[in-house]
């Protein structure tokens, strides 16, 4: 299984709504290497789901749930479908940052894009840091 990091504006579409629905499609990603890494996603894989905007902070897991389709609003893209599985932290991009294990973290490192992979280590540090079992 893979780990992805993928972020949203919470004023867009937040973790609660995300919660509310049961599920999503994630869709509207327009970069080329966030779609590389749409097509490189399999079912099962888990996500941390990001607050970006004001929040910057991972506030859930999701799993992915249906691999990559061309996107419904655009068909040369590419979108996933989503479901909750768990809210966690938050763990603020501070404390992300902070933690010397991390510095190679996409998230860091590329800060702009959308959706990223995750590292095993990187992934359990990040739960680490949210109190819970990594």
């Amino acid at each position: 299984m893979a780990h992805w990091l993928m972020k949203s504006e919470p004023r867009s579409y937040g973790w609660e709504a995300l919660v509310r629905d049961g599920g999503t499609e994630w869709d509207g990603v327009r970069n080329p290497a966030a779609r590389l890494h749409l097509k490189a996603m399999r079912a099962g894989d888990e996500a941390f789901f990001y607050h970006s905007g004001d929040e910057r902070a991972v506030v859930g897991i999701m799993r992915i749930v249906r691999e990559a389709e061309p996107d419904p609003k655009d068909p040369s893209w590419l979108s996933v479908r989503v479901e909750p599985l768990r809210p966690l932290g938050p763990v603020p991009l501070k404390a992300i940052k902070a933690e010397p294990g991390l510095a190679k973290m996409e998230l860091i490192r590329q800060s702009r894009l959308s959706v990223a992979p995750v590292r095993d280590e990187e992934w359990a540090a990040v739960l680490e840091l949210a109190g819970g079992p990594a």
